[in-house]
């Protein structure tokens, strides 16, 4: 068998197929239903298709929101579950309160029982399917390094957390010396046999200091490039598995980085996500209007001190503004100077726990949003206290004041709460890869996977 016989589906492949085919299995079975039974509540049929379209729509969004398209959720049989009810259920209950675009309640109830059983036992099927069949390691892309022995294990072992199904299956080293590691390497003689015999479809050169200086090795992987073998660089697959950029302390090239989104620039994305700012702030403020007497009165039992607290963060292009907050820590929480808040951090008190969970500490940022120094979505802006002392051990921290800060954003939904410089570091990685791949597409992302932090708690 070839290596083009092989089958494997990329990680962004993985996502498209499960969002296709919940729609597909609800659709097909709601329809067999419908033609063999007296069910009549939903019908596919050409004069009322839009029916359809607002099912696969409720679907895919409220499936996105509870995770049904995340991979490592997709391949589990406990969490897929409880996202399969938890999005039948919203779905249901959405498709029955939106009567104008969807079909008139029947008259016997009986009806949308089934009409939720069919949902549920279809993605159900679906996804037991998907599991069993396609997230085995059947469909597992081998894979071959090519780098310092040294860096082998801990690449491999970041890039598994992410693609379980991403297996390497061997590497060649270009140190003189190699050490010994869990992964199997190989001489450059035995290279295009054991691709042959392990199938493998795809070449990682890991080597990120350019020490590539075998002429032989070269020509052999030029050879393997011409018959179709993919050949890429670490940090482009790391990119591509993570979401992230592969940031280190020491880095301080940018331009290795480049380029970072068009959108940027883009006069129309600019204006458009200003407008989505304005509207959305507006609508967070009333809401925010409307509940606050609740949260003042809690606050004044439970609290104990003041309701709100300001403090100096740093925006765009570096410059200092004043945030808006409601207090979550204990009064004079600072007393012996600034420090990271941590997990547990004692200092966060019972109802400020609540308030961060659900996110409910940030919504007086709207009038930030409104004023124009934040906007909805980048990154978390930081103490100026601790930007210096962040900058001073990660040079590129810096790069992330380019872009407004934002309430939420694709750190903050990746990523838990940061409290040392490791997870600085980590955020940052998330931070520059929104900045570099910008786009209306993936600020939609953002928002919705927001959405799905606040309903799990997920908040800190």
């Amino acid at each position: 068998m070839s290596t083009s016989q092989k089958i494997h589906f990329e990680i962004s492949e993985r996502k498209i197929l499960l969002r296709v085919m919940d729609v597909v299995f609800t659709v097909l079975t709601l329809a067999l239903i419908g033609h063999y039974t007296q069910f009549d509540y939903f019908r596919v049929s050409q004069t009322s298709f839009y029916w359809t379209i607002v099912l696969a729509l409720y679907i895919v969004f409220f499936g996105t929101i509870f995770e049904m398209y995340n991979l490592q959720t997709a391949s589990n049989r406990f969490q897929i579950s409880k996202s399969i009810i938890l999005t039948t259920s919203v779905t249901v209950l959405f498709y029955l309160l939106t009567p104008f675009y969807t079909p008139v309640l029947p008259s016997n109830r009986l009806q949308i029982i089934l009409f939720f059983f069919s949902i549920l036992i279809s993605l159900s099927v679906w996804r037991y399917f998907y599991i069993v069949f396609l997230a085995s390691n059947r469909f597992m892309k081998k894979v071959l390094f090519v780098g310092c022995s040294k860096d082998v294990d801990g690449l491999v072992t970041e890039l598994a957390k992410f693609n379980p199904h991403y297996k390497v299956v061997g590497y060649i080293a270009i140190d003189e010396n190699p050490n010994k590691t869990q992964v199997e390497r190989i001489s450059t003689e035995e290279l295009d046999e054991f691709i042959r015999l392990q199938y493998v479809s795809e070449i990682v050169v890991a080597n990120i200091k350019n020490k590539l200086t075998s002429v032989d090795l070269y020509n052999q992987l030029l050879r393997l490039l011409e018959k179709g073998i993919v050949i890429r660089k670490y940090n482009q697959v790391y990119e591509h598995s993570t979401y992230r950029l592969p940031i280190q302390f020491e880095d301080r090239e940018l331009y290795k980085f480049f380029p970072f989104s068009r959108s940027n620039q883009n006069k129309l994305y600019m204006y458009f996500t200003r407008l989505f700012d304005l509207v959305f702030a507006v609508f967070g403020l009333l809401g925010f209007f409307l509940i606050a007497p609740l949260l003042w009165i809690i606050n004044l039992f439970v609290n104990k001190g003041s309701f709100f607290y300001t403090q100096e963060r740093i925006g765009k292009n570096g410059i200092p503004f004043t945030i808006y907050k409601m207090r979550t820590m204990v009064q004079n929480a600072e007393q012996n100077g600034a420090v990271f808040a941590t997990t547990n951090d004692s200092r966060i008190t019972p109802f400020g726990k609540f308030l961060r969970k659900t996110r409910l500490d940030e919504l007086p940022q709207f009038i930030n949003v409104l004023k124009g120094e934040m906007a909805i979505i980048g990154p978390r802006p930081e103490r100026p206290v601790f930007v210096d002392q962040i900058a001073a051990s990660i040079p590129l921290y810096q790069t992330r004041h380019v872009i407004k800060p934002g309430l939420t954003g694709w750190a903050q939904v990746n990523y838990p709460y940061g409290s040392n410089l490791d997870d600085s570091l980590m955020k940052l990685r998330y931070d520059l890869y929104y900045i570099k791949h910008r786009s209306l597409f993936l600020d939609v992302n953002i928002v919705v996977k927001t959405l799905s932090t606040v309903l799990f708690f997920r908040g800190q």
